[in-house]
């Protein structure tokens, strides 16, 4: 389905999978990218800083950035 002249893109979503194990299994799949907004959300939380949030957001970015990138 992927090798498809006629795809450019399959988006793979979380399917309520914890953010590393929806990783794990994106990063098995070459030329799927993520649609990961619960993933995306895992461990933010209203009680967190500024600082703490920002951070937590960013890792999650980055670490469904690189499993979408394999």
């Amino acid at each position: 389905c992927i090798n498809h002249p006629n795809v450019i893109r399959v988006f793979a979503l979380s399917g309520g999978y914890s953010r590393d194990e929806a990783n794990s299994r994106l990063s098995l799949n070459k030329g799927m990218v993520a649609s990961f907004n619960r993933a995306l959300t895992e461990g933010l939380s209203a009680q967190q800083s500024d600082e703490e949030f920002n951070l937590m957001l960013d890792s999650s970015i980055e670490s469904i950035y690189q499993a979408s990138i394999t």
